[in-house]
């Protein structure tokens, strides 16, 4: 018993200690944790989230698939305005962070894969993937509006969250159709 209490205090100060490190992981971690990340770390994700989500749903239109192409293009619409939002809020001073140009590893792979398929298989990957990304952005975003460290970012976050719900509703609603 001694050693399970061990092993397992073990284990939750390692969690800690990665969900508050700078790096802070892949997306996703903040959705295990439910610690808001430090604002850089927001920004970073927040940024190569909508990165993923426009360049995602560009293959849609590319891969001439009809039956996501409204979906696609409104989170095509949606996400380049929370990128110009970011970069305004950054460009203000209002925030401190350098928001990155290119998409985390694990998102390009997932990309490159997309890219790859056709058909009913791109269809149904391209809807597990969006239901993913937007699980992870409602809990990134619901984090940060809570719990933020700078108060323009953490308002925006705020007022960003419900079109980011409704994306994730969409998302499944779009999944359940076919």
């Amino acid at each position: 018993m001694k050693k399970t209490a061990i092993v397992l205090l073990c284990t939750l100060g390692a969690l800690s200690a990665r969900a508050q490190s700078p790096a802070g992981g892949e997306a996703g971690i903040d959705s295990i944790t439910d610690l808001s990340p430090a604002t850089a770390e927001f920004v970073k994700k927040v940024a190569q989230s909508d990165l993923f989500e426009i360049q995602s749903s560009q293959l849609v239109a590319d891969k001439n698939d009809t039956a996501d192409r409204d979906f696609a293009n409104r989170m095509i619409a949606d996400h380049q305005k929370t990128t110009a939002d970011l970069q305004g809020l950054v460009r203000s001073g209002a925030v401190k962070a350098q928001p990155p140009t290119e998409m985390a590893p694990s998102q390009k792979r997932k990309l490159a894969k997309l890219n790859g398929e056709t058909g009913a298989e791109f269809a149904k990957d391209y809807r597990k993937i969006q239901i993913s990304a937007h699980k992870d952005a409602v809990s990134l975003f619901r984090s940060y509006a809570k719990d933020g460290d700078n108060a323009q970012l953490k308002d925006w976050a705020h007022k960003t969250l419900p079109t980011l719900r409704e994306h994730l509703r969409m998302a499944k609603a779009l999944d359940k159709s076919a």
